[in-house]
């Protein structure tokens, strides 16, 4: 298995620094002792996560929307679509998320989010705008850094607001769990969210459950 790993580590050193940098994956939870990262840490391609015995860790891949279970002691590497993992114990499974989240950052999205309210606001069209993202989990988990005020409205149906002031004491200092707030968003309905210059056009698939669903599922990024 080390074999393997310097094997699959040289295949990884050969992918363009774009795409080294760029996160692939998110830490949804850590148990006990872990070395490499923390919960809510965006991972790039080749960085080495270590367990130790008795703990264990949560990768979702942003793009594959692999969700990897990995417990007891040993090493993770994190690859492009999925770990590599010598003697910890991997568990995957396939769960509901949006492959353009690993594109879904504030600046990628504000600035198409800003074109699409302005023109739906101004001429009051019967048309709706497009969502840039599908959200599976009806509570979203958001990223929104520092103090601000946070707005989620709907946009199909009048009447539905979220509005947070935040302090910068949320989670981290960067999340707000919706789940932990007991609030749920209206499975199929249309919503902007926006937190200082940063804003995005996101659905809640018809099927979304409210409360903890995988974060991978429900993760928004305004920052």
């Amino acid at each position: 298995m080390k074999i393997a790993i310097v094997v699959c580590l040289g295949m990884l050193a050969l992918a363009s620094p774009a795409a080294a940098d760029s996160p692939v994956a998110v830490v949804e939870e850590i148990k006990g002792k872990v070395t490499g990262a923390e919960f809510m840490d965006y991972v790039t391609p080749r960085s080495v996560i270590k367990i130790a015995d008795g703990g264990s860790v949560i990768i979702s891949y942003l793009n594959s929307c692999r969700r990897e279970t990995i417990t007891g002691a040993g090493t993770v590497v994190i690859g492009t679509e999925q770990s590599i993992v010598d003697q910890a114990v991997l568990k995957a499974e396939k769960t509901n998320c949006d492959s353009n989240q690993a594109n879904a950052t504030s600046k990628d999205t504000s600035g198409v989010a800003a074109t699409l309210l302005r023109s739906y606001d101004r001429d009051k069209a019967p048309s709706l705008p497009e969502p840039q993202l599908t959200l599976y989990g009806a509570s979203p988990f958001i990223q929104a850094k520092g103090r601000g005020t946070l707005l989620v409205r709907r946009l199909d149906v009048t009447g539905e607001r979220h509005e947070i002031a935040l302090g910068g004491t949320q989670l981290k200092g960067k999340f707000v769990d919706f789940a932990s707030e007991d609030v749920a968003l209206t499975p199929g309905g249309l919503y902007a969210a926006s937190f200082k210059s940063s804003e995005i056009v996101f659905r809640i698939d018809e099927k979304a459950r409210p409360g903890a669903t995988p974060v991978v599922g429900r993760l928004l990024r305004l920052e």
